[in-house]
């Protein structure tokens, strides 16, 4: 179920980095790294909770609104009686009721999971219109100075990172982060061995929407204010993340680490272009040449698997 996808993305991000660091002496300071931390874990989030839909064998487009419902209310009640911490249980309330209706209606409806998360995307950036229709309110203090300073020298966002990556290790260990793998290989197989199809996509689904509101809430961090209109584009980089990372758009294959690598990549990228002079029309060009060639080792690595698989047998 491991990705050598994932293995080289790694390769590939340690190498981006050791390039940016040579044409950027700060790169590695704590600012540099801090700096580089707190660009990358909005989009590793976010791309943390597809990966989870993605590697169940179903597609999400309903991050960009969950994020942007997240950060209207953050911007619009954290200043005011609800705090920080109200702010943060309304946002990952509003993340799991999202994923929820997604997870019913793909799992227990039949519905096509594209269509049903690209409906409740629209519906939830109308939402976030209706709540700031123009960019403004304001993201307390407490918030802003906890995710964005360090504790004893740590980068805040080194710590959130790290807090999702032990998560993801313990749910790749249990019964659930099996049955993700099983559901995304083969579902007919899966509900033929007894496991529960149904749960597994719900419980994919909800917490993909849990991940995708504390992307919101860290991303209020970062701008200190409420805009309900996040970038179109956000959505393709997530996308992009979990294909650098070597998780199959298929399912059944690859992993949050290497996601969480395609996301170091999609942002060490940006600041290494930068540092050599490259105009910024050619990041998306070098983005996408990036993704087709993960995309292209990961189903090259797959395949010398089976075909190892088939000697051995």
């Amino acid at each position: 179920m491991a990705s050598n996808g994932a293995t080289a993305a790694f390769v590939l991000l340690c190498v981006m980095l050791v390039i940016y660091a040579l044409h950027e002496p700060s790169a590695l300071s704590l600012f540099g790294i801090g700096n580089l931390l707190n660009n990358t874990v909005v989009l590793a989030l976010a791309s943390i909770g597809l990966t989870l839909v993605v590697l169940c064998g179903e597609l999400d487009l309903s991050g960009p609104g969950v994020i942007a419902i997240a950060n209207v209310v953050v911007a619009t009640t954290s200043t005011g009686s609800f705090g920080s911490v109200g702010s943060l249980v309304a946002v990952l309330a509003i993340g799991a009721a999202v994923g929820f209706l997604n997870g019913f209606m793909v799992a227990y409806l039949n519905l096509q999971s594209l269509a049903v998360s690209l409906g409740t995307l629209i519906a939830c950036q109308g939402v976030a219109l209706l709540v700031l229709p123009a960019p403004g309110g304001e993201v307390t203090d407490a918030i802003v100075n906890t995710l964005t300073g360090d504790f004893y020298g740590i980068p805040a966002p080194a710590i959130v990172l790290a807090l999702a990556a032990g998560l993801w290790l313990l749910l790749k260990h249990s019964r659930m982060g099996i049955w993700l793998y099983a559901v995304g290989t083969d579902q007919q197989a899966s509900r033929l061995s007894g496991l529960n199809v149904r749960s597994t996509k719900l419980f994919a689904f909800v917490s993909s929407g849990l991940c995708y509101a504390m992307a919101g809430y860290v991303y209020c961090a970062e701008i200190g204010s409420g805009d309900p209109r996040i970038s179109d584009s956000f959505l393709l980089f997530m996308y992009a993340a979990v294909a650098i990372g070597g998780t199959s758009l298929n399912g059944g294959r690859g992993g949050v680490f290497g996601t969480l690598a395609g996301a170091g990549i999609l942002t060490v990228l940006q600041k290494m272009l930068f540092a050599l002079g490259v105009a910024d029309f050619y990041t998306n060009i070098f983005n996408g040449i990036i993704m087709i060639l993960a995309i292209f080792f990961g189903q090259f690595s797959a395949l010398l698997a089976r075909v190892q698989r088939v000697r051995k047998a």
